[in-house]
C-alpha cells in the first residue's frame, strides 16, 4: 500500500459547500478537530444542514451567532443540542434507531459530506471506524465524499465498520483522545433502586442504557 496523503483540517474542509447535508460521526468518534474546522468557516457558508445523532463534546455549530449558517437535523437530542432545539436552530427527527441506516441508503436523505473518525490504516489500507459504528456505516457507504479523522486513539474494531483509504476523499491526522463520560457518583437512593432492578434481571442478560 502507498503511503496515503494527508491535509490539514482547513484544507480537508474547505469544499464544503452552502446548502450541503453533512453528517457527523457519532458519540465517542465525534470528529471534533473536523467539527471545528467547517465551524470556523462559518462566515462563508449559508444553509448547512448537520445531521448526526448523540455526540459528544461541545457544538460550536449551534452557537446563535451561526443561526441560518448551520443548522442540525439530530435524531437524538443531549446534552449539547437541547438549548438549540428549544430556540429552533436544531430541530429533532422522531425515527427508530434501526431505522436511521434507511434514510441514508434509500436516498430519502442523501448525504454530501460525511466528517467521521477512523483508525490509522492498516498494512491493507483499511481503517475502522472504531468506537461508533450505529448508522455511522451507512453514512459512510452513502455520503458522496467522506473526510475522515486518522487518531492513533481509535479502537480498531472487528466486523462491519471498516472502510478502505481509497474510499476517504481526504485524511486528517489526530492524536487527541477519544471523548469519555466519567460515571457519577451514587447516591443511596439510586443505589436502592440499582437493588430493586438487579433482582429483576436475569443472570447473563443484555441491557441496554441511554445517555443524557
Amino acid at each position: 500500500m502507498t503511503n496515503p496523503h494527508y491535509v490539514t483540517a482547513e484544507e480537508a474542509v474547505k469544499n464544503i459547500k452552502s446548502g450541503e447535508r453533512v453528517f457527523l460521526h457519532s458519540a465517542a468518534a465525534t470528529p471534533q478537530l473536523l467539527v471545528d474546522a467547517l465551524t470556523a468557516r462559518g462566515d462563508q457558508l449559508g444553509g448547512v444542514e448537520l445531521v448526526s445523532i448523540h455526540t459528544e463534546g461541545p457544538a460550536p455549530y449551534l452557537d446563535p451567532r451561526f443561526d441560518g449558517v448551520f443548522h442540525l437535523n439530530t435524531f437524538f437530542v443531549g446534552a449539547n443540542t437541547r438549548e438549540a432545539v428549544a430556540r429552533g436552530m436544531a430541530s429533532y427527527i422522531p425515527v427508530f434507531l434501526s431505522e436511521i441506516p434507511a434514510l441514508f441508503r434509500s436516498g430519502r436523505m442523501p448525504l454530501d459530506v460525511a466528517l467521521v473518525q477512523v483508525s490509522p490504516p492498516d498494512k491493507h489500507g483499511f481503517c475502522s471506524i472504531g468506537v461508533s459504528v450505529d448508522i455511522s456505516n451507512a453514512a459512510i457507504e452513502t455520503a458522496k465524499h467522506v473526510i475522515a479523522q486518522v487518531n492513533e486513539n481509535m479502537p480498531r474494531v472487528h466486523g462491519n465498520g471498516i472502510i478502505h483509504v481509497s474510499g476517504i476523499d481526504a485524511l486528517v491526522r489526530c492524536d487527541s483522545p477519544i471523548f469519555e463520560i466519567d460515571p457519577p457518583a451514587l447516591s443511596p437512593v439510586e443505589l436502592k433502586i440499582g437493588g430493586f432492578i438487579a433482582g429483576l434481571v436475569e443472570d447473563g442478560a443484555t441491557l441496554q442504557t441511554g445517555i443524557d
